[in-house]
């Protein structure tokens, strides 16, 4: 009898501790998952349920799951079926993980979701047509992974959804007409997906409850339909980035919810329409830059409370309408690249929160608005290339906000406020081609953050002050054709950053100034037509990367540095000075005859150098040396070239005798065979070598190009007494790695094509990408925000120490180091101010710390140690969020466009 009292106790117990069906069922879900971060640690099987476990809601009443939330939870594994037996699920989101399956057809089964977000995860296949089976789901946000095929025509049946958000796919098709049967569709994204080319339905005008229509770069072709006018509660339309034609409609102008209209980069033409624009009262922002379009800007859209308006890059003529003026919200404006005439407002500023002003490359004239400042907020002018007149404000000297002042190519005169000298924000000061006159001012010394001084072309005269050499940021000086005199300041030989220093044409004399191998980092030394005179410093020959010299045109003496054979010149130009002595025999030759016409007492064996009667007194041993250097010559083409047929008959041997070992694993339909890409394997065709090995360009007969990577030497595999087995290699896993790799779908990462394994070599076939490394793009101002996600994470670590030193991977500074060497090395000893890039604005000097920690953490000499790159994306996004600017933004935009110096791309930006 005790016995049975003691087990129905611990029956008892058992059933009082049991978890209920629906926790069992999250149990499993936990279970299909990897938890790197331990999201599933409340999920406890010794719990009665699951109602207090992280992300599960429960019905108060009922205690039945109904709302499942593991949004960036960093979770991976498959889609879970399972969720659907939960029968009371109305939201689910598992947002930003990495669910990595396709979409189960059963997902139909959960009848009662209403909320359905797997949006920025690695989801494949189609789409699932059983989807719009799901009687109450009013909201579906699938974008960001990596779905295909086209959009299922049963999606035109959904019967109460206010959400479709598709946005950053591989969905092709057109965008289909059924889509305007939602009739409860609220927000429409289907933004960056490669559509086959296609029209705008014009059935998307039914969905008159429409708010948001997001139709950004899906190949759009064709005109824009009357019938979007009827979208009446719309407060966000983008059809950007398309090849979108004819007239903007002028049922545009019955939008009067609308807040931001985005058309640039389409190939509309026509005009703006004349009227109507008085009925869009919410209308804040309005880009329809990079089309065709014609005529005026019409003064009812200037009329509106406008906070940005973008209509660069058209062919717009007339004034620019005085009631843009009155805008008390304005903070952009962009006109550049029109044909517009007339003054600007003179208001201009006085009532708006300017930040950004870019009216470049019209034909405006008159003078500056004193008023575009007005508020202490302007962050841009640039008005180069017009025809403004008069003298700089003085007010804008008063401007701290600055941070490029570009007022080039006009017809502006007077002398430079002395306050615009010391502006301490401002990196880019751009005066070229005026009239302006006057000495630099010494409060140029306050300029601590500018990289580019340019003031070519103007009636500058006047010594150059010795404060310019405390512009320790200073990349660029340009100052020729201008009327300065005196000598250079010694303190110019302090600017270690300089690239460019141009100074020809002016009135400029003494000798170089002492102390100029600091210029480590100058590429061109423009001194030509002034008055210098001494001898040319033997220093010169120290600047390692200069490769353009002209310093003719003045007094120079002496002999010729024979420093300057160091030097890999593109130019030189010594002409026309009083030089003696012989040439250096790198230059004395007919291709730099050029260089050296015009100094008397110059000697070299080219003709019309030194013709007098004794310059033949050397002339046998010149014929020796000649002689000499023909015949070593002769030897060493005929020694290369022996060496070169010999090594081509050795690989082709070797080639003939391995060719049947190879083994072909193909992950699509292929035009060729492993033989075709054994023969592309020389040494001319390689484009590239790594740590993981070499890159080979391979052009078949079929005239496709592919990319081969020959991968280095595997691990050989070693027996018990430790000797190594000849001929085999271990397999580490290669083979099913690759399998994985060739059946990844992704529009961002290169397709590999096939794979070539032998006893000892391995090869990987990749779609061939000519666009280079991402390296390349970064340092072709300059900088790019847009970061390809084919970078590992330490070469995405790479990248961001780039951004924030503003230096190359290998610079000649470093040494043996490279630049993750450099920046642990320099953090070390000199500290954080020695490591940031000068040219960014020390106010965010907290921010670029730990970025810069971000892309420590990123290049660990650990691999293990180096976060996910979900993780690292966590941290950027925790430092982007503690400084957000007070401006309007773009309303959820992925992907903003803004070109940073689409006005001028040929000058500095």
């Amino acid at each position: 009898m005790a016995l049975l009292i003691l087990l129905l106790c611990f029956h008892s117990l058992y059933m009082g501790h049991s978890l209920n069906q629906e926790g069992l069922y999250l149990q499993r879900v936990k279970f299909g998952f990897d938890d790197p971060d331990g999201a599933f640690t409340t999920w406890k099987d010794g719990d009665d349920s699951p109602c207090n476990w992280v992300g599960v809601t429960c019905d108060s009443a009922t205690q039945s799951v109904n709302s499942l939330d593991l949004s960036s939870a960093n979770i991976a594994g498959p889609f879970p079926s399972i969720l659907c037996r939960l029968r009371s699920l109305t939201f689910l989101s598992l947002y930003n993980n990495s669910i990595n399956s396709s979409l189960p057809k059963d997902l139909s089964e959960c009848q009662s979701l209403e909320h359905l977000d797997l949006a920025q995860n690695l989801l494949t296949g189609e789409l699932p047509s059983t989807i719009a089976d799901l009687p109450n789901l009013k909201h579906l946000d699938l974008a960001g992974n990596n779905f295909s095929g086209a959009i299922p025509e049963s999606f035109g049946g959904f019967r109460r959804l206010e959400v479709l958000s598709l946005v950053e796919n591989l969905l092709d098709g057109e965008v289909r007409a059924f889509l305007g049967n939602i009739s409860t569709l609220k927000q429409l994204n289907l933004s960056y997906n490669p559509f086959s080319p296609g029209q705008v339905p014009p059935e998307l005008g039914n969905l008159t409850n429409l708010e948001i229509l997001w139709l950004t770069q899906c190949n759009l072709v064709g005109p824009i339909p009357d019938s979007l006018g009827r979208l009446t509660r719309l407060t966000d339309l983008d059809l950007a980035l398309n090849s979108l034609s004819g007239p903007i409609p002028s049922s545009f102008t019955e939008l009067t919810s609308v807040v931001q209209i985005e058309l640039y980069n389409n190939s509309l033409t026509g005009e703006l329409p004349a009227f109507g624009w008085s009925n869009m009262t919410a209308l804040r922002l309005l880009d329809a830059s990079m089309n065709g379009l014609t005529g005026t800007i019409p003064d009812e859209l200037c009329s509106l409370p406008l906070e940005s308006l973008n209509l660069y890059e058209n062919q717009f003529e007339g004034n620019l309408p005085e009631t843009v003026a009155k805008s008390p919200n304005l903070y952009e404006l962009r006109l550049f690249r029109n044909r517009l005439t007339g003054y600007l407002p003179r208001d201009l500023g006085k009532n708006s929160p300017l930040l950004w002003v870019d009216v470049s490359s019209n034909q405006f004239s008159g003078k500056i608005p004193v008023g575009l400042c007005e508020n202490g907020v302007l962050d841009e002018l640039l008005i180069i290339h017009n025809s403004f007149s008069g003298e700089i404000p003085a007010s804008l000297g008063e401007c701290r906000s600055l941070t490029r002042l570009r007022l080039g190519n006009n017809k502006l005169s007077g002398e430079v406020p002395a306050a615009i000298w010391g502006l301490p924000r401002v990196y880019l000061l751009e005066l070229s081609e005026n009239s302006f006159s006057g000495e630099i001012a010494k409060t140029i010394a306050g300029a601590l953050n500018l990289s580019a001084l340019i003031l070519s072309r103007n009636k500058f005269s006047g010594n150059i002050p010795e404060e310019i050499g405390w512009l320790e940021n200073l990349m660029e000086f340009t100052g020729s054709n201008n009327h300065f005199t005196g000598s250079l300041p010694a303190s110019i030989v302090k600017l270690d950053q300089l690239g460019t220093l141009d100074l020809h044409n002016n009135g400029l004399s003494g000798e170089f100034p002492i102390g100029i191998h600091s210029w480590k980092k100058l590429n061109e030394l423009n001194l030509a037509d002034n008055d210098f005179s001494g001898n040319i410093p033997d220093e010169i020959g120290a600047l390692s990367v200069l490769n353009y010299l002209d310093l003719s045109g003045n007094q120079f003496s002496g002999k010729i540095p024979l420093g300057l054979q160091n030097l890999k010149l593109n130019q030189l130009n010594l002409s026309n000075n009083w030089l003696s002595g012989d040439i250096p025999p790198s230059y004395a030759n007919e291709i730099y005859k050029d260089s050296f016409l015009g100094n008397p007492g110059l000697c070299g064996d080219i003709s019309g150098l030194c013709e007098s009667a004794g310059g033949h007194k050397n002339l046998g041993y010149v014929w020796l040396l000649r002689s000499i250097f023909m015949i070593a010559g002769l030897v060493l083409i005929v020694g290369v070239a022996w060496f070169y047929w010999k090594y081509r008959s050795f690989k082709r041997a070797k080639r003939e005798i391995d060719t049947s070992k190879w083994t072909l694993m193909s992950f699509h339909k292929l035009s060729f065979n492993e033989f075709e890409i054994l023969d592309c394997l020389d040494e001319d065709n390689v484009i590239g070598s790594g740590s993981s090995g070499r890159v080979y360009k391979a052009i078949l007969s079929n005239g496709e190009v592919v990319a081969v990577k020959k991968l280095w030497g595997g691990t050989k595999i070693v027996d018990e007494s430790g000797d190594v087995e000849k001929g085999q290699i271990q397999d580490d896993g290669f083979e099913a790695e690759v399998e994985t790799l060739g059946k990844i779908r992704h529009k961002n990462i290169v397709k590999l094509w096939c794979c070539c394994t032998t006893w000892d070599c391995r090869l990987l076939v990749y779609e061939y990408m000519p666009n280079g490394s991402l390296g390349d793009l970064l340092h072709k101002y300059a900088y790019t925000l847009r970061v390809n996600e084919k970078s590992d994470i330490y070469s995405f670590g790479v990248v961001i120490l780039e951004l924030v030193t503003g230096r190359l991977p290998v610079d000649p500074e470093f040494g043996e180091k490279d630049l993750v060497k450099w920046v642990c090395t320099t953090l070390d000893q000199k500290g954080l101010d020695h490591v940031l890039d000068p040219k960014l604005d020390s106010c965010f000097k907290d921010e670029l710390r730990k970025v810069l920690n971000i892309g420590l953490l990123c290049t660990n000499p650990l691999p293990i140690n180096r976060p996910s790159m979900r993780r690292v994306v966590k941290m950027l996004q925790s430092v982007g969020a503690e400084n957000h600017p007070p401006i309007a933004h773009k309303d959820g935009k992925l992907t903003p466009y803004y070109s940073e110096d689409a006005s001028d791309p040929g000058s500095v930006a």
